[in-house]
């Protein structure tokens, strides 16, 4: 609370070492820093003093209190008087940030953005301020989900950058644009942008904190870049530099140099926060590729992480983070044939998007679609149907969408009496014609599921050759649990065919890799097979040995299916509408290193 280059009179002093006394007691007392920011108005203080100790006034009631009609009062003063007063920039343009933030807390966007306009058209020979509300009015566009017009606003915000000579907040624009184009599926653009983006990063001298911290932008953009396109071996080598970079910034000491330059007073992200954030683009390549283990390693080491900072800060990025985490290791449970972990994973994303309508809002159909999986994996198919037609009500994203139509197309085959709307899916996921997206991952799905409906109409040679191109596919990027689904699913056609040496050629990697994966249901599948190629083959001691097998991956995914649906959270099935219910937690359902995480 410095009163800047003033000379100031006895009794501001005082006021204001008192109402920083007892701003930052422990705990603070707020009413009484208040009382004391008032009482300097009794002094009929000049315009400097008073436009100053209304900011202040609005910045302890808005960050400390529920009092956000008097904080918008104070900060509404603070702006108007500050712009009457000359060379005043921090405090007109703090005041112009700080109330344009309340403004959207209070759903007055309208309000907010032509503040915003102002302060920017004002604000041209302030470079930091400059700069700051630039991002401040993309961010606003962006959670609107106008990305045009953050995008322009970005390209503005580089530009301006280059003129002032800051190469470092030139970067931070650019790949702050990269990021809202890759958002959008332009790739066309992205490309040259990152192109030019690893130029700028590679050749700035500057804060090796930055430095590093831009390469870690950049290797974020890369590799999400590569997970959306489901090419999950051609991105290690930049997941391999992320990691390495990670590792250097931890080296690091915070350089409390300032940047010569107020243009580059900006950090994209704190290092801590850069970790999470590389542990959970780790989490959703090893989850990709089917190193299920692995995921569970690194989403067990970013959820300890941020339970840490969630004490200390209440960023909403945070929630996020563990979002989309808990998201993936959802998806890795239920493979893994931990239902009821799973589902009370589910219920843990439904309290945190409770928390925040802004979560909710992003990861409604995200939500749905998990909660559909879940169905398939415990046989109730109308719910499934149900939780993926939401989830497709729900999302605008393309892959996602596509994701769920693949997964509602499997439920179709299942049912086997919804041949009219399987077709009509099919149609729209056409792997051979008119992809509705570039994943490679999603392609080779697609072929996959096409396989699967032969195999279930008898029309095996065709389901032959849609299995053979999702092996080809997924072998050329890794895709373990596709290459398993894919192997064994053959190894099924060459046993109904009779060919029982080609149907163990199938079976016997299809195991080794379930095994590894590990995914329980091609387990049970495979074993299942095993057992009858052998006994079919007069192998008795192998028939037995899988006989065995068979009856064990049974046993746990049966206990496993009992425990999953007698817990209360397995009535989130039948919501389909609306925010998540409030859930009755589990008095004595299975506990796990997560659940006492969180």
């Amino acid at each position: 609370m410095a009163t800047g280059g003033e000379a100031p009179e006895p009794w501001y002093l005082a006021l204001l070492g008192f109402a920083e006394h007892f701003r930052t007691s422990s705990p603070p007392k707020i009413r009484l820093c208040v009382h004391c920011l008032q009482a300097v108005f009794q002094f009929k203080p000049p315009q400097r003093v008073e436009a100053r100790t209304h900011l202040q006034l609005g910045s302890v009631l808005y960050h400390h209190t529920k009092n956000s009609d008097l904080a918008r009062n104070h900060l509404e003063k603070a702006w108007f008087i500050s712009q009457q007063v000359s060379q005043f920039e921090d405090v007109k343009f703090e005041a112009a940030s700080l109330l344009s933030e309340l403004y959207c807390q209070q759903n007055l966007v309208d309000s907010a953005k032509p503040l915003l306009r102002k302060a920017i058209q004002i604000s041209q020979q302030t470079p930091y301020w400059h700069c700051r509300l630039l991002f401040q009015l993309a961010q606003l566009h962006t959670l609107e989900k106008d990305l045009v017009s953050a995008c322009d606003l970005l390209g503005v915000g580089a530009e301006y950058a280059r003129v002032v000579g800051s190469e470092y907040t030139r970067a931070l624009f650019l790949l702050s644009k990269g990021m809202l184009l890759l958002m959008e599926r332009k790739l066309q653009e992205v490309h040259p942008l990152l192109t030019l983006c690893g130029q700028i990063v590679e050749n700035w001298q500057g804060n090796p904190i930055q430095k590093e911290s831009l390469r870690v932008f950049f290797l974020v953009l890369q590799v999400t870049h590569y997970l959306d396109a489901g090419q999950v071996k051609s991105v290690k080598p930049c997941l391999k530099q992320l990691q390495q970079c990670i590792q250097t910034i931890s080296t690091l000491h915070d350089d409390e140099i300032l940047p010569s330059n107020p243009a580059d007073l900006f950090h994209w992200l704190p290092k801590e926060h850069m970790c999470v954030l590389v542990y959970l683009v780790t989490v959703m390549h090893s989850m990709q590729a089917g190193y299920l283990e692995k995921a569970q390693k690194y989403t067990d080491k970013a959820l300890m992480q941020l339970e840490k900072l969630k004490m200390l800060d209440c960023s909403p990025i945070l929630s996020s983070f563990q979002v989309i985490l808990l998201e993936h290791i959802i998806m890795c449970r239920l493979v893994t044939g931990h239902k009821a972990t799973a589902l009370q994973e589910i219920s843990q994303v439904c309290q945190l998007c409770q928390q925040s309508p802004r979560l909710f809002s992003n990861h409604a159909a995200q939500l749905h679609t998990l909660l559909g999986l879940y169905c398939i994996s415990v046989n109730c198919m109308d719910n499934a149907e149900a939780q993926f037609t939401t989830a497709l009500r729900l999302t605008t994203h393309q892959e996602l969408w596509t994701f769920i139509v693949t997964n509602l197309a499997s439920v179709y085959i299942r049912e086997g009496n919804r041949h009219q709307e399987l077709y009509s899916l099919l149609e729209r996921i056409n792997p051979d014609h008119n992809f509705p997206v570039s994943s490679h991952c999603l392609r080779a799905a697609a072929f996959y599921i096409r396989g699967l409906l032969s195999f279930f109409q008898g029309r095996y040679n065709e389901a032959k050759r849609f299995l053979r191109e999702t092996l080809k596919m997924s072998n050329a990027e890794d895709l373990n649990r596709l290459t398993a689904c894919s192997l064994v699913l053959l190894g099924h056609i060459f046993y109904v065919l009779g060919n029982h040496r080609e149907s163990n050629n199938m079976v016997v990697p299809a195991m080794q890799l379930a095994s590894k994966i590990p995914d329980m249901s091609v387990q049970l599948w495979s074993s299942a097979l095993l057992k009858d190629l052998n006994k079919a083959c007069g192998n008795t001691i192998d028939a037995h040995e899988a006989a065995q097998m068979h009856q064990n991956f049974s046993q746990q995914l049966l206990q496993d299916h009992i425990a999953a649906c007698s817990l209360p959270e397995h009535n989130l099935i039948s919501w389909t509408d609306g925010p998540p219910p409030v859930q009755i937690q589990a008095q004595n359902g299975p506990t796990t290193s997560l659940a006492s995480l969180l």
